[in-house]
């Protein structure tokens, strides 16, 4: 018998607790937990294929024809179309022509990403978009680049200036109505300013885009279908470049004639169906002819008019474009270089008077809403006052120098 029992009172037994033990620690069974979490885990990544990490895809089925190559054509010009000189093929062929360029997608298409939720292998599909039936691009004027389509001189010598040229009245026939050429650049970047532009001024006021809005080309075509002949703004390089800075892919003084010409083909393939380019700043690079020169040629050889907007009086423009037979025209009235209704009124009185002295004139302005409204009032009794309004390819056809 043990101590405790003769020790214990008489009659009393002594009742000894028993402890539950548990053979395994707690922090010992959450680390084990956590660490078959971990291995389902690798487990599961290593068995499993999914490169996105099982993140959520829609799988799009598509068909899509192959699309033949655009074989690049040289341009043939015709009797009267425009003649490069020697050095012009020169400076803007080797470089560029080295290799074939890649065709881009068509003028008016989008492009959807479409993921494999498989492979995870992107594919870029292009999907026509609606163009306006009224304003059609001519295939034929077309020349693929590594940057999209761009204007060309046709197989059967048709030029875009005169394929996409508008239509003169019956009245502009007439040898003794002052006729006036008005174009409105800036387009392209204020949807807002744009629609105004292309809604409330008449289909002979020309309008210049600008080659950076994101939906530049389907206002190109917009304006193209209510009867407005359309030009493209190219930039260039001003005297306080880069505190000036144009934009993207300017053409500078600083580059070859060979990279000059590289940007000029991106920025040719923003829009389609335009009669001609215009400058968009550009006070240094048109007084150089080393630098403006190669780039009027190209203009030439690609079938489209050259609009010099009058803004600095050292271009030469016109003594090179005379010099190599380029439909050239230059703008003689800044109709609102000071923005107010008062002088912008002011000025186109000065610019129909001008043409009732020589018998044509040819003004420029802004899109700015001031600006349309009264060119939009003004063009309104333009006819009753004996003034014909032409599209700016009217004047620019027959090439001469200023």
């Amino acid at each position: 018998m043990a101590d405790d029992e003769l020790s214990a009172p008489l009659g009393q037994t002594s009742k000894k607790k028993r402890r539950l033990s548990v053979p395994v620690a707690l922090p010992q069974a959450i680390a084990a937990l956590l660490g078959l979490t971990i291995l389902v885990c690798a487990v599961w990544a290593l068995t499993v294929d999914d490169p996105l990490g099982g993140e959520p895809v829609i799988v799009v089925s598509t068909a899509t024809d192959a699309q033949a190559p655009v074989a690049t054509m040289p341009a043939v010009t015709s009797p009267g179309a425009i003649n490069a000189s020697k050095a012009a093929r020169e400076a803007s062929a080797a470089p560029l022509s080295a290799a074939p360029p890649a065709a881009g997608p068509p003028a008016g298409t989008n492009t959807v990403t479409i993921i494999d939720g498989s492979t995870g292998k992107r594919q870029e599909v292009p999907i026509a978009g609606a163009r306006d039936a009224r304003a059609p691009i001519d295939q034929r004027l077309l020349e693929a680049s590594r940057h999209g389509p761009i204007p060309r001189v046709g197989p059967d010598g048709a030029r875009p200036a005169e394929v996409y040229a508008r239509r003169l009245p019956p009245v502009a026939a007439r040898k003794s109505a002052p006729q006036i050429a008005v174009v409105v650049q800036g387009l392209g970047v204020s949807a807002a300013n744009t629609e105004q532009a292309i809604t409330k001024l008449p289909g002979p006021v020309t309008l210049a885009f600008l080659p950076y809005g994101a939906e530049v080309d389907h206002a190109a075509t917009r304006a193209r279908a209510e009867g407005h002949e359309v030009l493209l703004q190219l930039p260039m390089e001003p005297f306080d470049y880069p505190d000036n800075d144009p934009g993207p892919q300017t053409l500078l003084m600083s580059l070859s004639a060979e990279q000059n010409l590289d940007r000029m083909h991106w920025l040719m393939s923003r829009i389609q169906g335009y009669v001609g380019v215009v400058n968009y700043m550009g006070a240094r690079f048109t007084s150089s002819e080393q630098a403006l020169g190669p780039a009027l040629r190209e203009i030439g050889r690609r079938g489209l008019i050259y609009f010099d907007d009058g803004s600095s009086p050292r271009s030469l423009a016109g003594q090179i474009a005379g010099a190599n037979n380029l439909p050239f025209v230059r703008a003689e009235v800044a109709i609102d270089a000071v923005p107010t209704p008062q002088n912008i009124d002011r000025a186109l009185t000065r610019l129909e008077a001008l043409a009732r002295e020589r018998g044509v004139a040819v003004g420029v302005a802004s899109a700015l809403p001031a600006t349309i409204e009264r060119l939009a009032q003004w063009a309104k009794g333009a006819e009753a006052r004996g003034i014909v309004l032409v599209p700016i390819s009217a004047l620019a056809i027959r090439p001469k120098s200023s």
